[in-house]
């Protein structure tokens, strides 16, 4: 069976909640037998010499304007038109802005996968067109899509109301890979931190992720002196594309002494989560943060805004904070790095080669 992915910036080592999801589901899908090739968009492609194959997944890369409101509709028809040309069996669209292309998808004669990884209009980057765009993208993708994925109990709820899509519908939860525990002295002492001394916040710097609120909880607590003098905000991420936004929240960074790493992966990213006192994820909007259940995969205390999405994870109430809410943000901040000890987390749920298999069988089903 041969199946195409679009709708995603591409793999490996690209930022973002959707690449990470794709960077540890494709290659499990191609070691169980699957054609697999993903539509990378050649902007994001950082290799000196561009991969053609990666982990048994096959890689393409096409231009599209590097443009928030373009890039990802013009790259998902070019896409679709070199699945065509490949002789796909399935398209794989992830997000439900690519999926307006759905339709043009099943009318080339191929098979449709969506997966929704959340309602993107609802994050606070997008205008009201934008806006508009994405909802006609979701009710589409409900519509003509042969099989629908979502990644959390929400989302499947809201599909049904919001779109009447109740069939072929399969609830597949992200995945999160094995911790490797490291330790990186030198890149610490690059960064002015020490071990068990920092708070991290690891995510894109877009208004959703709230970022800001974590700045002004860290602020809150430092001028009331409730953590120690010594203990430091890691910031762990960056923007695809610098506007006021990012702008605005590396200035207050800055001015509040957090430290900002850029977007960071492998040894250098496990050492800040082998390490952190705290992980903080402050969001207003999320489909099930993969981010979250890394930190969570490390057994360190994580604090998390109480969005559906967050909650539907289960942890405890002494985790979660009113969304928006600074001072009990800073409240839960406190108590977590207070903790003398690790958090065991139960990740069995979160398995990546469960998550292959599942999705596997929504391709058979799709045929």
């Amino acid at each position: 069976m041969k199946v195409v992915v679009t709708g995603t910036r591409g793999i490996p080592d690209i930022m973002g909640g959707v690449e990470t999801h794709c960077e540890e589901l494709l290659p499990r899908l191609a070691k169980l037998g699957y054609d697999i090739t993903i539509i990378r968009r050649s902007g994001y492609v950082r290799e000196d010499k561009p991969l053609t194959e990666w982990k048994g997944v096959k890689i393409i890369d096409i231009d599209a304007p590097k443009s928030k409101s373009f890039e990802a509709i013009i790259h998902t028809f070019r896409a679709i038109n070199k699945a065509k040309a490949l002789g796909a069996d399935i398209v794989h669209i992830h997000a439900i802005g690519p999926n307006l292309l759905s339709p043009y998808a099943r009318l080339l004669g191929m098979k449709v996968v969506m997966t929704h990884h959340g309602p993107d209009y609802n994050r606070d980057k997008w205008g009201k067109f934008a806006k508009m765009m994405l909802k006609l993208g979701e009710r589409l993708g409900c519509i003509f899509a042969n099989q629908v994925i979502v990644i959390s109990n929400t989302i499947k709820t809201q599909i049904e109301e919001r779109c009447g899509r109740t069939k072929n519908v399969t609830l597949i939860h992200n995945g999160v890979k094995q911790p490797e525990t490291c330790s990186y002295p030198e890149y610490f002492c690059e960064l002015g931190i020490e071990e068990g001394k920092y708070i991290l916040g690891m995510c894109r710097f877009v208004p959703e992720k709230n970022l800001h609120h974590l700045v002004d909880a860290f602020r809150l607590l430092k001028k009331s002196k409730r953590i120690p003098n010594d203990m430091r905000l890691v910031l762990a991420g960056d923007a695809d594309f610098e506007d006021d936004y990012s702008m605005s929240l590396k200035k207050k960074a800055k001015e509040n002494h957090v430290v900002l790493t850029g977007f960071v992966k492998d040894r250098k990213l496990q050492s800040l989560l082998t390490h952190a006192s705290c992980y903080c994820l402050p969001s207003s909007h999320e489909g099930l943060p993969i981010a979250l259940l890394e930190a969570m995969s490390y057994n360190i205390p994580v604090v998390a805004s109480d969005i559906p999405a967050n909650m539907e994870i289960g942890l405890d109430d002494s985790h979660y904070f009113p969304c928006g809410n600074i001072e009990k943000l800073a409240d839960r901040l406190e108590n977590m790095i207070s903790l003398s000890h690790k958090i065991h987390y139960d990740m069995s749920l979160y398995a990546w080669n469960i998550k292959a298999k599942q999705t596997a069988e929504v391709y058979n089903k799709s045929m």
